[in-house]
């Protein structure tokens, strides 16, 4: 069957590979129909992703149906439509054991330490597959992941209707923030250096006040304009940039919390009197949890979440290695871009 290999950063390859195997006990195979591209993809393919290993087969937004189960897999049938839960995690690992499988120490992500989806079929534990019994799109369902990203990461921040989040980078990651801030009621501003995300965000998820980064320190009085004179109580930087996760300090207010969304390589470097002086939380958000997904299920298939404006550009897995670096540049105007493998 077919599949696609980034063999290093920026040379995908078509490939052939062997059929998946009969699944074994708590497995399931899956036939993939949709897959999502996300930051951790692009970033992987410029080389620019801590936890990538090549060569790799990637895709972790999934959405699949169930073909064939393993023994012990009564939580599944033949035929779900499904999420996938891509984070392998060991059951009795330390972070499992306290219910944080998100962050195990063994953790594998499926399409980052072990290859993924953008094939047309493969193994999946069915203990990570999250089933729509409301009939759910394929598109929808390969969207799920990506917003269990700020799921979790506003489940963090924990806000409540006393504080302001600022969200820094409107990119897949920071509109998912957006998406689950929406759902507070916390008062909310996002600040990015592209026009038409901040655009994006006004427009479709209905955020009335945006911010234009520029670079030039002006954006400090920026956020107190928008914010009564105050800072923000909660920040959460999307970007995956060191250098704005380090300058998202000085948006805190005292007493206030900075979260860590996006994951850079580089070296986040600050004077110790910024984190210190405002006796700052400074917290890591990482992956997402089960109920996580299976409350974004509910929400889409609910209507609370519309993912339609989401996808802006489409794909096939022949066609993906000749578009792929037009993902990668602003200007193509990517909010999400889905792999279609099979109808």
């Amino acid at each position: 069957m077919q599949a696609i290999l980034l063999e290093e950063p920026k040379h995908f390859k078509s490939i052939e590979i062997e059929e998946a195997a009969a699944p074994g006990p708590g497995e399931a195979l899956v036939a993939v129909h949709r897959v999502g591209i996300c930051g951790t993809d692009i970033s992987g393919y410029l080389g620019k992703f801590p936890f990538y290993s090549y060569p790799r087969i990637p895709g972790h937004e999934l959405g699949v149906e169930v073909l064939e189960l393993g023994e012990g897999s009564d939580n599944i049938k033949v035929g779900d439509r499904c999420s996938v839960e891509p984070y392998i995690n060991n059951p009795d690992s330390f972070a499992s054991q306290q219910g944080r499988g998100n962050c195990c120490e063994d953790l594998e992500v499926l399409g980052v330490h072990t290859d993924g989806g953008m094939r047309e079929r493969f193994i999946v534990p069915t203990r990570k597959l999250h089933p729509s019994h409301a009939g759910l799109e394929m598109e929808q369902l390969a969207l799920v992941e990506t917003l269990a990203i700020g799921c979790h990461a506003i489940d963090r921040a924990n806000p409540g209707e006393d504080d302001t989040v600022l969200i820094i980078g409107a990119g897949p990651i920071g509109l998912t923030c957006v998406e689950f801030t929406r759902l507070t009621s916390a008062k909310m501003i996002v600040m990015d250096m592209n026009e038409s995300r901040l655009a994006f965000c006004r427009e479709h998820m209905g955020v009335e006040t945006t911010i234009t980064f520029k670079g030039d320190q002006s954006e400090e009085q920026a956020i107190r304009d928008a914010n009564q004179g105050k800072l923000p109580t909660i920040v959460i930087d999307a970007t995956g940039n060191a250098t704005s996760m380090a300058n998202a300090m000085n948006y805190v207010a005292h007493t206030g919390t900075l979260i860590y969304v996006g994951i850079t390589l580089g070296e986040i470097v600050f004077p110790h009197r910024w984190l210190h002086a405002k006796e700052m939380n400074l917290l890591a958000s990482r992956n997402a949890l089960p109920a996580d997904f299976t409350r974004i299920i509910q929400l889409i298939e609910q209507g609370q979440i519309d993912t339609r404006p989401w996808i802006t550009h489409h794909t096939t897995l022949q066609d993906l290695p000749g578009v792929f670096d037009s993902y990668t540049l602003p200007e193509t105007g990517v909010i999400k871009a889905i792999v279609s493998i099979q109808d």
